[in-house]
C-alpha cells in the first residue's frame, strides 16, 4: 500500500519543480505541488517513524533479554503495541482517497422530534465531536447554534479542519439514537431520541460551483446564544435558502454580517458539492448486490445508556460496551469500519461494472 522507494523519487521530482521560480507563474499550479509535496513527506516520515520504532524496540528487546532486564522488554513491547495501532490507522488512511477525503469539513447536527430529551442528545453529539476533532488535533470551530428552549441544542454546525478531516467523518450523515432514562423525566422512564448528523467537505476557490443568485434566498436575523449585548441588537446572522433543492445553511458566529454571508455562501458551495459527491458515488454503486444505504434519513448507530450499556453501528455491526468512552470522543472504530465497508462497496461496484 506504500512504496517508500517510489514515494522518495517522486518526491525529489516535485522538489525540483518548486525550486523552479517559473512554476509559480500559475499560482494554482504552484499551490497544487506544494501540497502534493507536503503530502508525500508527511507519508514519508511517518513510514521511516513507524520503520525507526519497530528497529529500535526489536533491538532494546532483544538486548534487554540477553541481559535479562525485564523491565526494559516490557517497555519496548508495549512501544511495539503502539507502534502496531498506529501502523493500522495509518493503513486506514491509505483508503482515504476521496476526491474531497483530504478536504476541511463541516458538521451539522439536527435534533429530532422529542423537546428537551432530544436537544440534550444534539448537545451531547455536538461535545462528542468535538472531543474526538481535538484529540485528533484538529481545529474546531462553531459556526452556528440554536439553543434548545431548555436545555441543549436545536442544531449546530462545526468547521473543522484538518487533514483528511472530511474523509474521516463523512459516514458519519445519518440519524443517531440514543436510549436512556431520562434526566427530565420525574418518574425516571426509559426514553428513545434522535438527531441527524450531515457532513460535507469544505471546498476551495478552485472548485467552481456556480449559483445564480435568483436560486437563493438570503435572510438576516438576529444570532442568538452566547455572545453579549449585541446578538440581541444586530440582525448579525445569516441565512441562505438553495430554492432548488431546499438546502438551508446559517452562520452567525462573527458580529459582521458581511462575515456571515461569505461564511454561509461557504457553506451552501459546500452542500453543493457534497450533494453533486453522493450522486456520483449512488451511481457508481447502484449495481453493486450488497450496497450499503448510509445517506441522509437512515439510522445509522444506537447509543444504550439504559438498561445495558451499549453502542452499536448498525450498518458494520461494530460495538462497543462503553458509551460513555464513545461520547467522550472515542468513535475510531466506528469511523474506521465504516471506511473500510465504504471502499469495500466502492470495488464490488466497479467490479460489477466491469463485469458488464
Amino acid at each position: 500500500m506504500f512504496d517508500p522507494a517510489s514515494t522518495e523519487a517522486e518526491l525529489e521530482k516535485l522538489n525540483a519543480r518548486a525550486e523552479d521560480s517559473s512554476l509559480w507563474d500559475d499560482p494554482q499550479k504552484a499551490q497544487d505541488v506544494m501540497r502534493e509535496r507536503t503530502r508525500l513527506e508527511t507519508a514519508l516520515k511517518n513510514y521511516r517513524d513507524l520503520e525507526a520504532a519497530l528497529n529500535d524496540n526489536v533491538e532494546l528487546i532483544e538486548m534487554g533479554e540477553a541481559e535479562g532486564d525485564d523491565e526494559v522488554v516490557a517497555e519496548a513491547e508495549e512501544a511495539l503495541k503502539a507502534a502496531r495501532d498506529l501502523a493500522a490507522e495509518r493503513e486506514l488512511e491509505t483508503l482515504l482517497s476521496g476526491e474531497a477525503d483530504s478536504n476541511d469539513t463541516y458538521l451539522e447536527i439536527h435534533a429530532g422530534a422529542g423537546g428537551t430529551e432530544s436537544n440534550d442528545w444534539a448537545q451531547m453529539l455536538l461535545r462528542m465531536y468535538m472531543r474526538w476533532a481535538e484529540q485528533k488535533g484538529y481545529s474546531v470551530s462553531l459556526v452556528a447554534e440554536t439553543p434548545g428552549e431548555e436545555a441543549g441544542i436545536k442544531s449546530a454546525t462545526l468547521e473543522i479542519k484538518g487533514h483528511n478531516a472530511y474523509g474521516w467523518l463523512r459516514t458519519e450523515s445519518g440519524v443517531h439514537r440514543l436510549v436512556r432514562i431520562s434526566p427530565y423525566d420525574s418518574q425516571a422512564r426509559r426514553h428513545t431520541s434522535f438527531a441527524s448528523v450531515w457532513v460535507f467537505p469544505i471546498v476551495d476557490d478552485s472548485i467552481e460551483i456556480e449559483i445564480p443568485e435568483s436560486d437563493v434566498r438570503i435572510d438576516t436575523y438576529r444570532a442568538s446564544g452566547a455572545g453579549g449585548q449585541h446578538v440581541n441588537t444586530t440582525d448579525s446572522a445569516v441565512r441562505i435558502t438553495h430554492i432548488p433543492t431546499n438546502i438551508v445553511v446559517q452562520c452567525q458566529n462573527e458580529r459582521s454580517q458581511h462575515k456571515n454571508r461569505a461564511t454561509a455562501w461557504t457553506m451552501l458551495r459546500a452542500r453543493l458539492y457534497e450533494a453533486e459527491l453522493q450522486r456520483r458515488e449512488e451511481e457508481a454503486q447502484a449495481e453493486a448486490a450488497n450496497k450499503t444505504e448510509i445517506g441522509w434519513g437512515h439510522q445509522i448507530r444506537s447509543y444504550v445508556l439504559q438498561p445495558y450499556q451499549l453502542v452499536k453501528d448498525l450498518r458494520t455491526n461494530v460495538e462497543i460496551g462503553n458509551p460513555q468512552a464513545v461520547l467522550d470522543g472515542g468513535i475510531d472504530p466506528f469511523l474506521a469500519a465504516a471506511l473500510a465497508n465504504k471502499v469495500e462497496a466502492k470495488a464490488d461496484a466497479e467490479e460489477a461494472e466491469a463485469v458488464e
